[in-house]
């Protein structure tokens, strides 16, 4: 019996979905079940293959992106669909996040990225690409989408909070290390223990975390 995840990929380029199966070649954890080249034939691939994990495009024939991810996470909420795209700050990933994606991640993206955001996502945390943006960690903050909005709240510490409110300001481990009397070690231990109870894997992520959790307000 084949206990690996199950991937379905769509995109209508059928040389770039040749590419990413390319990346699954005799993987033991991972398994490309089927392919898809649009939206309506993603969406019905979907109901016939069970897949854990769908890597889409945004933009694709008959049925774009955002639509489909929409009818497959309302027909099987555990799947978890990862939006594969070319525009790194594009509000139509907002729009596919609100449908029901779980993550995003940059068509070039490096092998190792990829595989970073699977484990993430194969384990119901959100993933982000790590280009994002401030202007896009606040439309994000501002959006509806919200994937920590049935978790627990976790207890932090008066200077784990200091720190997690400087990196959403941006600082760095230099900074914060200044700001905060701390040598940069110190910083970096404190970061590593927030990024490992917020089950998050960049900077992004926390920051997406802390704001959809209160501990971090967006300014105007």
């Amino acid at each position: 019996m084949d206990n690996r995840i199950r991937i379905l990929i769509a995109d209508d380029h059928e040389l770039y979905v040749d590419g990413i199966k390319g990346f699954f070649k005799s993987n033991q954890i991972y398994a490309v079940v089927g392919e898809a080249f649009n939206g309506e034939e993603l969406v019905r691939k979907a109901n016939e293959l069970k897949p854990h994990i769908v890597l889409t495009d945004l933009r694709m024939p008959l049925l774009d992106g955002s639509k489909a991810v929409a009818k497959i996470t309302k027909n099987d909420e555990s799947v978890k669909c990862v939006i594969l795209t070319n525009y790194e700050n594009d509000i139509s990933i907002i729009e596919a996040l609100e449908a029901g994606a779980i993550g995003y991640i940059t068509k070039n993206m490096p092998k190792t990225e990829l595989f970073t955001a699977l484990e993430q996502v194969s384990r119901g945390y959100p993933y982000y690409c790590t280009t994002t943006n401030t202007k896009m960690i606040r439309l994000l903050g501002r959006s509806q989408f919200n994937p920590h909005r049935n978790e627990k709240n976790k207890t932090f510490s008066d200077r784990e909070r200091q720190i997690i409110h400087l990196i959403c300001e941006e600082k760095t481990t230099e900074e914060i290390a200044e700001q905060l009397f701390m040598s940069r070690r110190t910083v970096e231990n404190n970061k590593a223990r927030i990024f490992k109870r917020m089950e998050v894997k960049t900077s992004v992520g926390m920051a997406i975390y802390a704001i959809k959790m209160g501990l971090y307000v967006l300014g105007e």
